[in-house]
């Protein structure tokens, strides 16, 4: 046989008789009984009658772990170089038969190939080259019922078997129309999808064979009506590709995943990553979930999904997407993540865990476990060495607690979220800050209990080196403020009142903060503050957070002088502290607080140590590398000596000439002490009106 087809020169053509004989004897080497020679020149299917009835596929159901995998079958041992000669040769033939005897039987060839050395006949009908057919009767061969061996008419475990191998299809254009051909055949389509699922199963990271079928899985999804096939499987196929995504942030950062996802990228894309991620899109599209994909990119989902540390927030806003709009998924997703929370592969541990915890929103969903049950796999979460378990379980007690009107499970909830405030970990004070804010959105909120308990732990989360700690505890304080407003507790004894007063310095400060939403934040929360305390400043806040205006400023110095007199050495104090902060804004802003606030004192308020610790630290700030922080300390010790000459302070004089000051009059006992004046800063002061984009009217 060798030497009667292999030895015939390249294109030359082979008989029908040769051809049947063939196929004919590889048959038998399949153990398959021959088929009688086909006179009838209407095609029909060959298979028919030498395969055993195809058994029904039992659909598996939501939430299975296991799917009925098909064995794996030994091939015959052909020679792969000779095979390819030979599916080469015959694929060359093809396009130039009519339909007829002949063409038949090289149809009869290729299946009976394709069943023995699958790798080899498909990889070879997927590669376009002389004298290849076009993509469209590739595909036409392996679907169209009436063609011998279609894969429309083979029994279950020899498509399984085929289908296995086609994974290893090169990323042609050829391969493409494979894959879509494939996907329009509703007799196989979902058998289809159920062996590149055991793909990716079988495989982790960016292996070859987990990126052919991701590749393969997209160009199915994405035709219209193919995600149909999914039902019994879907909620098990979205948490594979998503999981699988985790195992590529883990393994690699691609350098062109933050290209891919550009809002004006319109090619496509070429990473294992990207690919998974439009699989991912094409199989929400296709079930009808389009606002789902649609507030992934609003919210940067995507970009979160592929990024190695980014990944479980990705997670966290698709269970938020699907719970608002693909609620009808939830039940089988659900009832999938509970045996993955026991894994021992992290990747898919955790992003189950992810997943369990977002889903928890649901009310519904949360009911399908007793909450008990819930409540303390949280709770063992919460004792877990691993930051990240520590922080899921954080969120899910956050979602448990709140995902109805009124707060429930408060003696579990509190305590866990109080102590995560002094977390190292920054995604683990956020989350318990956000929680705290939600528990005193609700209704009963308690307020007094928190007011007393936060009195200690929130004042050092103000001046938090992490940006966003620090804008959502500025944030929780105004919050706080606004529900106790009117309350007993914001009274002159109260400790809402007392966390008010020792968080007002940093407040004013945090108006030049160099975040964005810092400074907002506490422009947000000192107007919450006017209004609990009745101050009547909000004119002058507003104008100190938008113009920088020293009037303004000074202004409410004057009243805190007054209505605070006893709390004077501890505002000068803490902006004391601001003088070596590490932005020079922030140094800057604390010179001029201090000059106005010691210009409204008395020496009633202050004591003599004070204005020597003052002097001396505004001292050091004449030799900082920021001129116009060396102007502001200028004023401001200018400020101090004349306080402190009341009090005929040889210290403080001495000094004031080292510093070669301004001549500040000895000529009277007690010169006026004239309003400080400062030059206009140099920092641009963040706007509501640029942070909107509203530039004003027309």
């Amino acid at each position: 046989m060798a030497g009667g087809v292999w030895g015939r020169p390249r294109g030359a053509p082979v008989g029908a008789l040769t051809l049947t004989a063939l196929a004919e004897g590889i048959r038998a080497r399949q153990g398959q009984p021959p088929g009688p020679p086909s006179t009838s020149p209407q095609p029909e299917s060959e298979l028919e009658s030498e395969v055993e009835p195809q058994r029904a596929a039992a659909s598996p159901t939501a939430g299975s772990e296991t799917f009925c995998r098909p064995p794996a079958q030994e091939p015959a041992p052909v020679i792969p170089h000779q095979v390819r000669c030979l599916v080469r040769g015959l694929l060359a033939q093809v396009p130039s038969l009519a339909e007829g005897r002949r063409r038949r039987a090289v149809l009869r060839v290729l299946s009976a190939l394709a069943l023995e050395h699958p790798r080899d006949v498909v990889s070879l009908g997927a590669q376009p080259g002389e004298g290849a057919p076009r993509p469209s009767e590739q595909a036409r061969w392996f679907l169209h019922p009436s063609t011998p061996g279609s894969l429309a008419n083979l029994p279950q475990e020899k498509l399984s078997f085929v289908l296995s191998s086609m994974v290893i299809v090169p990323n042609t254009r050829a391969a493409a129309e494979l894959w879509r051909s494939l996907s329009r055949n509703q007799r196989v389509n979902g058998q289809v999808l159920v062996q590149l699922l055991w793909a990716l199963k079988g495989t982790a990271g960016p292996q070859p064979e987990a990126l052919a079928a991701t590749r393969a899985l997209r160009e199915m999804l994405a035709v219209s009506g193919c995600v149909g096939a999914t039902r019994g499987f879907y909620p098990h196929l979205l948490l594979v590709l998503v999981t699988q995504l985790h195992e590529l942030a883990r393994g690699t950062c691609s350098p062109d995943t933050p290209k891919v996802w550009a809002p004006s990228y319109q090619g496509p894309p070429h990473s294992h990553a990207s690919c998974t991620v439009e699989a991912l899109r094409a199989l929400l599209t296709g079930d009808g979930s389009r606002m789902v994909v649609t507030c992934m990119e609003q919210a940067g989902g995507w970009r979160r999904l592929v990024g190695a540390h980014t990944h479980l927030e990705g997670v966290l806003l698709l269970a938020s997407a699907m719970v608002a709009h693909a609620d009808h998924h939830l039940r089988g997703l659900f009832a999938d993540l509970l045996p993955r929370l026991h894994s021992t592969d992290d990747a898919q541990r955790l992003t189950a865990m992810a997943f369990f915890t977002g889903l928890l929103q649901s009310r519904p969903t949360a009911q399908l476990l007793r909450e008990e049950v819930i409540l303390e796999r949280l709770c063992t979460w919460q004792g877990d060495p691993e930051p990240t378990v520590r922080w899921l379980g954080l969120l899910g007690l956050g979602h448990l607690a709140l995902n109805r009107r009124k707060v429930r499970h408060m003696s579990t909830l509190l305590p866990a979220l109080l102590g995560a405030l002094g977390e190292g970990d920054t995604r683990l004070v956020g989350a318990a800050l956000g929680a705290l804010r939600r528990v005193l959105l609700r209704p009963q909120a308690p307020v007094h209990l928190l007011s007393a308990e936060l009195g200690p732990r929130l004042p050092p989360l103000l001046d938090d080196a992490r940006d966003s700690v620090r804008a959502s505890a500025v944030g929780l304080l105004g919050t706080l403020v606004r529900r106790a407003r009117g309350r007993l507790w914001v009274g002159p004894r109260g400790p809402l009142r007392k966390l008010v007063l020792r968080s007002l310095v940093p407040l004013l400060l945090r108006l030049h903060d160099p975040s964005r939403d810092a400074a907002e934040s506490s422009e947000w929360t000192l107007a919450r503050c006017d209004q609990a305390l009745r101050w009547g400043l909000l004119e002058e806040m507003v104008t100190v957070a938008h113009h920088n205006s020293p009037e303004a400023l000074s202004r409410i110095c004057q009243r805190l002088v007054q209505w605070y007199p006893s709390h004077v050495p501890s505002f000068l104090s803490q902006t004391q502290g601001y003088l070596r902060s590490p932005q020079d804004r922030l140094r800057r802003a604390a010179a001029v607080l201090i000059g106005f606030l010691v210009h409204h004192s008395s020496l009633s308020c202050v004591n003599q140590d004070l204005l020597d610790s003052l002097f001396q630290d505004l001292g050091q700030l004449q030799s900082d590398s920021e001129p116009s922080v060396v102007a502001a300390a200028q004023v401001s010790c200018q400020q101090v000596a004349l306080l402190a000459r009341t009090q005929h302070c040889p210290h403080c004089w001495r000094l004031l000439g080292l510093l070669r000051l301004p001549h500040l009059g000895q000529h009277h006992a007690h010169p006026a002490r004239l309003p400080p004046v400062y030059e206009d800063s140099p920092f641009q002061h963040w706007s509501l009106a640029g942070h909107w984009d509203c530039s004003g009217p027309g």
